[in-house]
């Protein structure tokens, strides 16, 4: 038996579908559920509110639909079949939020599956509404996997100004597309495709953005054993290239097979080989990379394949590319130090991470939001009174309007500070001072030139923290610096 709906229904279940695609990080999501409702953004309701409210009005016609023996997606054709199948899934993922939020909690604090306590429910629903069991665990997983990046973009990403709001946007978007009704219809199993550039100053977050990805992708549910075909838990995986020995990166990233090199007793599978096939490999300091790596890595990008150094054999990657650099990649290019096609393969989306400076410019509240949030995560708990205390030593030690180079790693060791010492001297106050007096000693030794650059490589290293950075700052190679480095050492 087909059915129809009415020009009522129609025009109600239109709103309902522009809702559920909707970003919920964005202004228009807050349109889309004040057009169900009928009240104005001007009035200022309150998201739980708004949310309730749309809720009652998508459940009322599922009521009505089910009293005229009409809900059931299979009774629909054309436009309007979308138009129901976008309001059961509405009132259905809306109706276990709370289950699948409670999944969440307790898998993250485990590495294998668990069970999904609600998919019995979910399934017998998706049943009485129509829809086939291949079509209801692609749903489950899509319903879970909205969730897991709610939490993970709201929970992980604090913060109240302008562009903190345009970051979970974006990510979201980097995650379900900027329409989520096409992203569900054609591109669910197919993201690995698109890679993911995030730029921003050391200590901004761009390892917590990317971890919000990669811990959000697509999972299958086995609807036989009641579970995710994998845990998000081992679904991200990071690299911080800046970190491992040039000689070494190839290896860590690809693998390499026992005799490939001096050193290598054993096989040794690289961060590749590692990787869910429903999860992300993230690259941190991507503009580290040698040409050489590009191109491997290029090779992982377009043919999706990879192969171990001193191996024979290629292994396929599914998973998807985030890649995170401090540096300018537009000028690495124009250098030359940054394959152009390399970038062209990584830039499917391009995000962008705030300074800390930037965010504090554009809220006054910005930084106690995102002291009460790092407190929070450091003492497992809020606590009003310690807050207030951090605040105003907060207030006391950092002049006004001071920079915070280092961004929230910053905020964060000097949160710790003041929770061990009971005071926080600005790093680079305290870093700057230490230097000139430094430097002020060796100037009275008239001291050469190779002394001096041994003295202004170390202090790069120690602001830095690795030899490429220096290198890049000098303009001298890699070894070069070393030398000096290890001289100031002795």
């Amino acid at each position: 038996m087909k059915a129809s709906l009415n020009k009522r229904q129609r025009s109600l279940l239109k709103k309902i579908r522009t809702a559920i695609t909707a970003n919920p990080f964005s202004h228009d999501r807050l349109l889309a559920d004040c057009a169900i409702t009928g009240l104005t953004p001007e009035s200022k309701p309150s998201k739980t509110t708004l949310l309730r409210e749309t809720v009652a009005i998508a459940q009322d016609c599922v009521v009505t639909l089910r009293e005229n023996n009409q809900a059931k997606v299979s009774h629909y054709t054309n436009t309007d079949r979308k138009l129901v199948d976008g309001l059961f899934l509405f009132v259905i993922f809306h109706r276990y939020i709370d289950q699948l939020d409670q999944h969440i909690r307790v898998q993250i604090t485990r590495q294998s599956p668990i069970p999904l306590d609600c998919a019995r429910e979910i399934r017998q629903e998706m049943t009485e509404f129509g829809y086939s069991s291949e079509e209801t665990g692609r749903y489950i997983a899509i319903f879970f996997q909205l969730r897991r990046a709610f939490y993970f973009i709201k929970s992980t990403l604090s913060g109240d100004c302008p562009s903190m709001a345009e970051l979970r946007s974006r990510l979201w978007n980097n995650i379900f597309t900027h329409d989520t009704g096409l992203y569900m219809e054609l591109l669910w199993n197919k993201m690995e495709d698109f890679s993911t550039i995030l730029n921003g100053e050391t200590g901004t977050g761009k390892g917590v953005a990317a971890a919000a990805i990669g811990r959000s992708g697509y999972i299958p549910f086995d609807l036989k054993k009641n579970t995710f075909k994998e845990s998000f838990t081992r679904a991200f995986l990071a690299s911080n290239l800046s970190q491992i020995p040039e000689q070494l990166i190839e290896s860590e990233l690809f693998g390499h097979t026992r005799g490939s090199f001096t050193g290598a007793t054993r096989d040794h599978a690289g961060i590749f080989a590692r990787s869910s096939r429903y999860g992300a490999v993230f690259l941190d300091e991507i503009g580290e990379l040698s040409p050489h790596i590009q191109v491997k890595l290029l090779q992982i990008l377009q043919e999706r394949t990879f192969t171990p150094v001193g191996g024979t054999t290629t292994t396929k990657f599914s998973g998807r590319v985030i890649a995170a650099t401090n540096r300018d990649i537009n000028r690495l290019r124009q250098q030359g130090k940054f394959r152009n096609d390399f970038y062209y393969r990584l830039c499917s989306d391009t995000i962008t991470i705030p300074a800390l400076r930037v965010r504090i410019q554009e809220n006054n509240e910005e930084l106690k939001l995102l002291t009460t949030h790092l407190l929070k995560r450091i003492t497992g708990s809020p606590n009003p009174t310690l807050l207030h205390k951090v605040l105003e030593k907060i207030k006391k030690d950092i002049p006004q309007n001071y920079p915070w180079h280092g961004n929230v790693r910053e905020l964060d060791q000097c949160i710790r500070s003041i929770l061990i010492s009971g005071t926080c001297l600005p790093a680079d106050a305290a870093h700057g001072k230490a230097q000139i007096d430094t430097l002020q000693t060796i100037l009275r030794d008239n001291p050469s030139i190779a002394r001096l650059t041994g003295w202004y490589c170390n202090h790069l290293y120690q602001q830095y923290g690795t030899y490429q950075q220096v290198a890049r700052q000098t303009g001298l190679d890699r070894r070069t610096v070393k030398k000096y480095i290890d001289q100031q050492a002795l």
